[in-house]
C-alpha cells in the first residue's frame, strides 16, 4: 500500500492532467472560464460539482474563494443552525437568490449531546462555533446540563471542520464579537443554562479574548458582575473602539418559594480598549415598567460611520423601525449586508401556490422581511427551508457570513 503523501501527489498530477487538456466551458480559454464560473453563487456550487469531474475540481479548489474576493464576487449569506450543530447539518442561505446550501456537521463527541446556546460567528471565509450548554453522559446526574468550553472552526477553503483551543472558561448564552481588523474574539459572561430548563443554570462574569492567529485564549478583566444571554459588539475604531454588553439576566428569585424567575438588567457595560480593556457601567436602557427584558437585537454595521445601528426586536414592534413582527412567538431576527432581517416561521401560507398542494400547506415556510436602512423600504422573500425537522427559531442560530 503505497503511503498518503504518493496517493495525494497521484490526485494532484490527474488534476493537472484534466486542467491541461480539458476546458472549464467548451470554446473558451481556462481563465476566462474561470472568471466565469467563479461569479456563480456560492449557495449554487455544491450542485455544480456534479456536472463534470473537471468542476467538481474547480470548484473544490482552495482558489476559488481568494479569487471570488479578489473580483468582489462574495454572495452574502445567512448560515442557519436548526439543531445540535453535532448531530444535524448547518445550512447556509441565500436570500438574493432563495437558495439553500448544506455544510457538514460538526466532529462528533459520542459522549455528548444536545448542544444549544452556543455563538456562532464568521471571521472572512471561516466560521466559528463556540461553546454552549450540553449534556454529558460521562457527568452525574446525568439530566443536568453542563457548560461547554469547546471551539470549532469550519474553513470554506478546505471545506473541513478542525477543534480550536478550548476557551478558558467553559459558558453558553455569552456575548461574543469578533475585534474589527485584528483577528481576534472576545467572550464575555455566560453560563450554563439549557433549552429544557426555563429559569436554571449558573452565571459567570469571566471575559477572555481568542487569538486566531496563535490559536490561544487570554483573560481579560471581568464584567461588573455576573450577566448570562446578554449581547455584545464593537463600537468605534483605532484607541477609540469599545466594547459594549447589554441586556441579559444576573440574579434570580421565586415566586412563591418554588417557581424561580429571573431578575433581567436594563443597563449596559462598556471595556474601553484605550484604558487597557477597563469596564465602565452605564445607565439603564429605559424606564421602570416600560419593558421586562432586552428583546432579540441586531447589530447592523455601517462602513460610513463608526456607531453600528441597533435595532431590537420588541413582541411585535421593532424599534427604530416602523414595522411589526407577523409572529414574534418564533422569530429570527440579524444583520445582512447592511439590511435588517426578520424571519418568521409560518405554517400554511395562505396563497394560491400553496393552495395547489395539501402536501405545501403542511410544511414549514420562512417568510423573511427585509428593511434597508438607506433606501428606507421593506421588501419579503419567501422560502421552503430544507430541514428534515420541526424549526424553532427561538433556539436556532443564526449568523452571516461572506464567500
Amino acid at each position: 500500500m503505497s503511503p498518503p503523501s504518493s496517493s495525494i501527489s497521484s490526485e494532484e498530477a490527474q488534476s493537472q492532467t484534466l486542467t491541461l487538456n480539458l476546458s472549464l466551458i467548451p470554446g473558451l480559454p481556462n481563465d476566462v472560464a474561470s472568471l466565469i464560473l467563479a461569479s456563480v453563487p456560492f449557495s449554487h456550487h455544491t450542485r455544480l460539482k456534479s456536472i463534470s469531474k473537471l468542476w467538481k475540481i474547480f470548484f473544490s479548489s482552495k482558489n476559488l474563494i481568494p479569487l471570488r474576493q479578489r473580483d468582489s464576487k462574495l454572495s452574502n449569506l445567512i448560515c442557519i443552525f436548526p439543531e445540535d450543530p453535532l448531530v444535524g447539518s448547518p445550512y447556509l442561505f441565500d436570500p438574493e437568490n432563495s437558495a439553500w446550501c448544506p455544510l457538514p456537521p460538526m466532529p462528533c463527541n459520542p459522549y455528548v449531546y444536545g448542544l444549544c446556546n452556543f455563538s456562532s460567528i464568521s471571521i472572512g471565509p471561516q466560521l466559528y462555533v463556540l461553546g454552549g450548554s450540553l449534556f454529558d453522559s460521562r457527568s452525574f446526574p446525568m439530566d443536568r446540563p453542563t457548560p461547554s468550553a469547546a471551539a470549532f472552526r469550519f474553513d470554506f477553503v478546505n471545506n473541513s471542520w478542525e477543534c480550536l483551543s478550548p476557551m478558558l472558561s467553559p459558558r453558553g448564552s455569552f456575548a461574543c464579537s469578533a475585534v474589527p481588523g485584528l483577528d481576534r474574539i472576545v467572550v464575555a459572561g455566560g453560563g450554563s443554562r439549557h433549552n429544557m430548563f426555563g429559569a436554571a443554570g449558573s452565571r459567570m462574569s469571566s471575559v477572555e479574548m481568542y487569538d486566531i492567529g496563535k490559536d490561544e485564549w487570554m483573560a481579560l478583566d471581568g464584567l461588573p458582575r455576573f450577566r448570562a444571554g446578554c449581547i455584545g459588539f464593537f463600537v468605534g475604531n483605532g484607541d477609540e473602539r469599545e466594547f459594549w454588553v447589554m441586556g441579559g439576566y444576573g440574579e434570580s428569585r421565586t415566586i412563591m418559594g418554588v417557581f424561580p424567575m429571573d431578575e433581567y438588567y436594563k443597563d449596559a457595560v462598556v471595556m474601553e480598549l484605550k484604558d487597557g480593556w477597563k469596564w465602565r457601567e452605564l445607565g439603564d436602557m429605559w424606564e421602570p415598567g416600560e419593558r421586562r427584558r432586552l428583546g432579540r437585537t441586531a447589530v447592523m454595521e455601517d462602513a460610513d460611520v463608526d456607531v453600528p445601528g441597533v435595532f431590537m426586536l420588541d413582541g411585535g414592534d421593532i424599534f427604530s423601525v416602523p414595522r411589526k413582527a407577523m409572529n414574534d412567538s418564533s422569530t429570527g431576527f440579524g444583520a445582512l449586508d447592511g439590511e435588517l432581517n426578520v424571519v418568521t416561521l409560518m405554517s400554511g401560507i395562505d396563497s394560491a401556490e400553496n393552495r395547489k398542494s395539501r402536501q405545501q400547506k403542511k410544511s414549514s415556510t420562512l417568510y423573511m422581511q427585509i428593511y434597508n436602512p438607506s433606501k428606507k423600504t421593506w421588501r419579503s422573500l419567501i422560502t421552503k427551508p430544507p430541514f428534515h425537522q420541526p424549526l424553532d427559531l427561538k433556539t436556532a442560530v443564526m449568523c452571516s457570513i461572506r464567500l
